[in-house]
């Protein structure tokens, strides 16, 4: 493949701005499928849990042919809990496009994406996206980007940048938003004419870094990276320069080249190459692949520390075993230690005082993501609540804050300012228009957590909130997140409808009749600030005297659903959330 026919491009935008569907768009025109083939929405979002939530949480390599230029898409994540992706894959990339919703305009996580890009230089296209809303605001849009690249202090000749206007849904693109299209073809255009052939020489020693892992299931682990100088070749001998500075020979016994969202087997890869490799078991981000007799490491790529923790220890709780196939410290070592080779911007360290492991990641979806994975595969553990990490620095307390942008009705700003106060949150910035409110705060992380669900009570789940790690700051005192106690098990029993009917009055239930239960399990929140331990099995005294039919029947107002997220966000320091494959409980320690 010549050089100067790839083109290296990294898709990049707020979470759900449409990347997903543009890149469905781009591989479906450029024929790469047959008439008759069935192509599946979101193609690339091919985990379970990426399709059940509508968002990019692994990137992804795909590729596509338009004329005689060959175009490597990088699919990135647009959450900044999966930024430790967006800062690996960059590498790979030679451009990038910048995907703006027309009606939102840029959003915070388009600002962490866009400062990553702008970091190491890269060119950039923007792509006004989902103009067939009826509220969009192309120029407005356009605007925005631009006072958010001065904002970034980008250098000048990137600030007269190119842009194409799009409905990724409906299949077109165009140069001027008043025309009509039917393709994406201006998309495809701007790639080549703007994006520039990936840089190197081949005559030159051999160099690939390792930017992501994929697994399968007859190879094993796969490195996926580009090539910078030299090439390789199957077969061919050569040394892998792992992160401790060490280097070792190995041999690649398969490379693959990406066409659409599938993976094609070649016999070699030359410069400016996007392939994954297979032959080394141990392959870890990070890697470089380089000649044995000439090694030449590429940088370490750097990522932004984790601002958060958990511990994560073996189920002990009186139904521990009953679901999980996977339940010992063992195997939670084992399974987080081989996240950690895949995902580097995840931190795994052994507790001291007792028995499990502090995991350390960007956010709470982050962490949610890795549980729910680990919940699926058959592991069964304990999760304590989420803890902020602090940092010292001249003898003062720092901790890390957030930058959160609300989207909001204005009947409601009120209610949400005065919330965001009471967490120690700082307002920036306020806008209105159409009756909607723009609110941007600076708020410690802690204040957020388990801000989201009282956030959709208080807006009606009309609400939008969106959130960026900002900086370290000074600590901001003591915040109180959960005002109310919680509705304590007596008694190991099974729920009546009767008792649960009863203890409705007393506060919010988190499950139905029928279900098994534990001493010290959580099955709801007390009305009050204090705990309250009860009997959920309590059933009618029944006599042997005939009704007279003045009996109130039982109606139960129905539970509350915690999700994985919910419970998480939910607990307190005393309090665990026990995970398995088939259920989720709170418990007291």
């Amino acid at each position: 493949m010549q050089q100067d026919k790839i083109r290296n491009v990294a898709i990049i935008a707020h979470v759900d701005h449409g990347k997903t569907t543009l890149v469905d768009q781009l591989f479906k025109q450029s024929g790469m499928f047959r008439e008759n083939q069935d192509v599946a929405e979101r193609l690339m979002d091919s985990m379970d849990l990426e399709r059940e939530r509508g968002i990019t949480i692994a990137s992804k390599n795909g590729s596509f042919l338009h004329k005689d230029y060959w175009i490597n898409i990088i699919d990135t994540p647009g959450h900044a809990d999966f930024g430790g992706q967006v800062e690996r894959v960059l590498r790979m990339a030679d451009g990038c496009l910048l995907l703006v919703d027309a009606q939102e305009g840029p959003m915070p996580q388009t600002y962490f994406v866009l400062k990553k890009a702008l970091a190491i230089s890269l060119p950039i296209i923007v792509v006004i996206n989902k103009i067939d809303k009826p509220a969009a605001r192309c120029d407005w849009a356009v605007d925005q980007v631009f006072d958010l690249f001065v904002k970034l202090n980008a250098p000048d000749e990137l600030l007269d940048f190119p842009v194409v206007y799009a409905s990724a849904k409906e299949g077109y693109a165009l140069y001027d938003p008043e025309d009509s299209g039917s393709d994406m073809e201006p998309v495809s255009e701007m790639i080549v004419k703007h994006i520039p052939p990936p840089a190197g020489d081949i005559d030159a020693p051999l160099q690939m870094q390792v930017n992501t892992i994929d697994y399968s299931p007859y190879l094993g682990r796969l490195g996926i990276g580009k090539v910078v100088n030299g090439y390789l070749q199957v077969n061919r001998d050569i040394a892998v320069a792992r992160r401790d500075g060490s280097v070792s020979p190995i041999r690649i016994s398969k490379i693959f080249r990406f066409e659409a969202n599938g993976q094609v087997p070649v016999k070699e890869a030359k410069v400016g190459e996007i392939v994954a490799v297979a032959g080394m078991d141990d392959v870890t981000v990070g890697v470089t692949l380089t000649d044995p007799n000439d090694p030449r490491p590429l940088p370490l790529i750097e990522i932004d520390p984790p601002t958060l923790s958990m511990n994560f220890i073996p189920n002990d709780s009186p139904f521990a075993g009953q679901d999980g196939k996977y339940v010992t410290s063992r195997h939670l070592e084992e399974r987080l230690r081989k996240e950690t080779l895949a995902d580097v911007a995840l931190v795994v360290e052994p507790l001291t005082d007792s028995i499990g492991y502090r995991v350390s990641g960007r956010g709470e979806l982050h962490l949610s993501i890795l549980i729910e994975k680990m919940r699926r595969e058959g592991y069964e553990f304990q999760v304590t609540r989420p803890q902020v990490i602090m940092k010292e620095e001249n003898g003062q307390q720092l901790e890390p804050y957030e930058e959160l942008t609300i989207d909001v009705d204005e009947q409601y700003q009120g209610t949400v300012i005065e919330k965001i106060g009471r967490l120690k949150g700082r307002m920036e910035e306020m806008r209105s228009e159409n009756g909607m409110a723009r609110l941007v705060f600076t708020i410690p992380t802690r204040g957020l957590l388990g801000f989201r669900a009282d956030f959709m009570t208080d807006t009606k789940g009309m609400g939008i909130m969106n959130y960026v790690f900002s900086e370290y700051g000074p600590y901001a005192g003591d915040i109180v997140n959960r005002v109310n106690g919680v509705l304590i098990v007596k008694e190991a029993c099974t729920t009546v409808a009767y008792a649960l009917f009863n203890l409705q009055n007393r506060g919010k239930l988190f499950l139905g009749p029928g279900v098994k239960v534990y001493r010290g399990q959580i099955i709801g929140e007390h009305s009050r600030p204090s705990d309250l331990v009860v009997n959920p099995a309590k059933g009618k005294k029944l006599t042997n005297m005939r009704a007279s039919g003045t009996d109130e029947a039982v109606t139960l107002t129905p539970h509350a659903n915690m999700t994985l997220e919910d419970c998480i966000a939910y607990i307190n320091d005393d309090e665990l959330v026990e995970i398995t494959p088939k259920v989720i409980r709170l418990r007291k320690r």
